[in-house]
């Protein structure tokens, strides 16, 4: 269990630097993230874009003028390329720099080169908040806009892989609905149900899942008991099952802005992880989100 992201990038160290493949790598920003990945001892790169933009931008943030670069100025061809040679093992993480998510994902989803894995592509969001003892997952937040039942069943598998791969053997699973009863006018709850009932069935990975359950139950056991819940999760949930993007984005950003959280977010279902963060995510923030698609690389190949 990653108690906090000083854990996680102390667990990231001990096996050494994976390496990171940036498309369009002429971004300040990414540049200083994987400078301080670097000197975390946690990640190399491989640059690709436009070589003259790129060149003056390493001595600026202090990454050695011997990292490689790779000269493509069509953003377009610099996704693929970045891509491919994930897919091809000299780099075990692909990273977005400057250039819009929509073309950096055609590179990833590309049917030749790119990092199709038959599953659906999901938003894993990591939080480390404040008087908690670990870190807190949600999904998905991101990505999959009004989730039905199957790409629910995506979005958690895609989760319960990566949490395996972070070392959580057995998490605990809160699909997330406004209240504990099943209600046909309410497919959320609907949809909680069925979950539940395929992981007793055996669908997904060891864990351990309830639904329909509400925010409060899941947080807080005396929630749970003033309701009457026997909850085998409650006060201890790891991973946070959306009903829908709205939910998790507004979740995610209250933790951020009241709560004072730190966030960090990794694209599962691809063949190898991808980290697509924000433009307004600081330096420290992509070091985050670096780490733990470090640590999803070193565990999942």
């Amino acid at each position: 269990m990653l108690e906090n992201f000083a854990h996680a990038l102390a667990e990231a160290k001990k096996s050494g630097a994976q390496t990171i493949a940036v498309a369009v790598a002429q971004d300040k920003d990414v540049l200083q993230a994987l400078k301080l990945a670097q000197d975390a001892g946690i990640a190399e790169a491989i640059l690709v874009g436009d070589a003259a933009e790129i060149r003056p931008m390493l001595q600026e943030v202090g990454l050695a003028a011997s990292t490689r670069v790779v000269d493509e100025k069509d953003p377009a061809q610099a996704a693929l390329k970045a891509v491919s040679l994930v897919r091809q093992g000299q780099a075990q993480v692909v990273m977005k720099g400057m250039l819009n998510t929509s073309d950096f994902l055609k590179a990833v989803l590309h049917p030749e080169q790119g990092l199709r894995s038959g599953s659906l592509l999901s938003h894993l969001a990591v939080f480390e908040v404040p008087g908690e003892n670990r870190l807190l997952y949600h999904s998905d937040g991101g990505m999959n806009i009004a989730p039905d039942l199957a790409t629910k069943k995506g979005i958690l598998k895609n989760a319960l892989a990566a949490l395996r791969a972070l070392g959580l053997a057995e998490p605990k699973v809160a699909v997330l609905t406004a209240n504990e009863q099943v209600h046909p006018k309410m497919q959320a709850t609907v949809d909680a149900q069925a979950l539940v009932a395929a992981a007793a069935a055996g669908e997904f990975s060891p864990c351990v899942i309830e639904g329909p359950i509400a925010l409060d139950v899941a947080l807080n056991p005396e929630a749970a008991h003033h309701k009457g819940i026997a909850s085998r999760i409650s006060g201890q949930v790891d991973l946070f099952l959306m009903p829908n993007i709205e939910t998790g984005n507004v979740l995610g950003k209250s933790l951020l802005y009241y709560a004072g959280a730190h966030m960090a977010g990794l694209v599962l279902g691809a063949t190898h992880p991808i980290v697509l963060t924000s433009r307004a995510e600081t330096p420290e923030g992509k070091l985050h989100s670096i780490c733990l698609a470090c640590l999803a690389a070193r565990k999942g190949n």
